[in-house]
């Protein structure tokens, strides 16, 4: 589904963000596969990681310097994750920085370093070493839509989008690019993005700020239900815009995370769009759940499962396996014979049962579609949740069986 973006969004410059992108010879393409993002020293930034517990070397050492240094530079490579090599990949990460920093004239640990592609392959440093003085010298604001060539792995497309708002009488800018299209699971985050405003916001506020998107965007969405080692959101606000800082309990903070939850959930949805081997884009809406947490977990539950994926990618209007998940879903309190299950329009199942007047013809009309959206009422509360997932098909077994090769 990657090609249904359509023609490419106009991505915005941020003041006080440049960018600059080579081809380092790690993807064996030949394709740009490393991404330097330079901001200013004025800058604050905000970021968020996967919850995998074999974190790759990159998130390891981002983790770490973000509570030694305010960042300067993010330097992310693609076709190599620099993942599952112990102190080797702590070592080649580390080096990678002293280069950036030795260039850039900043302290190693106002580098952060990112990765994505194969695990368990040693991280080819020198030839990114190689490259930083170029990435240096090439650095523009206007390279939004390079970098999210440059960050690709298994992407069909690069992902990228932009916004402007008025807050307080000044235009502020949000651009973002991410990349994921494989191994993609909720629990932040499944992916490669980064986002910059040139908003004023202390970096605590910010980080409020991005997990509240993150938590209604990028882990709402499963491709596979595979959590990756590498991945990250990372949020920069250069206060180029002038003006106070926006804070929590101003109109102006409601307006600006509405608006950065608006782009992330855009970037998150051409994630599962560009899922790997998908046709499908399944849209899950879960109602009157008594809990957030309820209706996560039956969200949760239709999103990854293998039999409702694969119904999906065969038109097959079986949808007792839509059934069966929220069935085993993690609820404490599930009434089975209040449950209303609607493909689109169409009711499927009314008070816990095969709706009384549900046809198969028009099931099977419904599955037939490139886009569905699924709606689960719990009738248990008042509580809602809405997640992104798509089906799975050959290609993605072909796609995976043949990553390496």
């Amino acid at each position: 589904m990657g090609d249904q973006t359509g023609q490419k969004q106009a991505l915005l410059p941020v003041p006080g963000v440049r960018l600059a992108t080579v081809a380092a010879g790690i993807k064996k393409s030949g394709a740009a596969d490393l991404l330097l993002i330079e901001t200013g020293a004025e800058s604050s930034l905000a970021a968020t990681f996967t919850r995998n517990r074999f974190a790759a070397a990159p998130v390891q050492l981002c983790k770490q310097f973000l509570q030694q240094q305010q960042p300067r530079y993010l330097l992310i490579n693609s076709g190599n994750a620099n993942c599952g090599l112990g102190e080797a990949g702590l070592e080649a990460a580390r080096k990678c920085c002293q280069a950036v920093a030795g260039s850039g004239g900043v302290a190693a640990e106002q580098v952060l370093p990112f990765s994505t592609g194969v695990i368990a392959e040693p991280l080819p440093f020198e030839r990114i070493v190689d490259k930083i003085p170029q990435l240096i010298s090439e650095l523009d604001g206007d390279h939004w839509w390079s970098a999210a060539d440059a960050i690709r792995t298994t992407d069909t497309v690069a992902k990228g989008g932009s916004l402007q708002l008025e807050l307080a009488g000044r235009t502020v800018t949000l651009t973002g690019i991410a990349k994921g299209s494989g191994m993609i699971r909720p629990d932040m985050a499944t992916m490669l993005a980064y986002i910059a405003t040139d908003l004023p916001m202390a970096g605590d506020h910010l980080q409020q700020a991005l997990q509240q998107a993150v938590d209604l965007s990028f882990n709402c969405i499963s491709v596979d239900g595979d959590m990756s080692t590498n991945d990250a959101a990372v949020l920069i606000a250069t206060g180029a815009a002038g003006g106070p800082a926006v804070v929590p309990g101003d109109a102006d903070w409601v307006i600006f995370v509405d608006a950065l939850t608006a782009l992330c959930q855009q970037l998150a949805q051409a994630i599962v769009r560009d899922g790997e081997g998908a046709t499908k884009f399944i849209t899950l809406q879960v109602r009157g759940a008594a809990t957030r947490e309820d209706a996560k977990a039956v969200a949760s539950a239709v999103a990854h499962s293998p039999l409702v994926k694969t119904a999906f990618f065969a038109s097959d209007a079986n949808w007792g396996r839509i059934l069966a998940a929220v069935g085993y879903a993690q609820v404490e309190q599930l009434d089975i014979n209040r449950v209303e299950i609607f493909l689109n329009d169409l009711c499927i199942v009314r008070n816990g049962a095969r709706a009384g007047d549900y046809q198969e013809q028009a099931g099977t009309a419904v599955m037939a579609e490139d886009e569905i959206v699924v709606t689960i009422n719990l009738q248990s509360g008042d509580q809602h949740i809405t997640y992104w997932t798509c089906d799975l098909s050959y290609e993605y077994v072909r796609i995976n069986a043949e990553y390496r090769t």
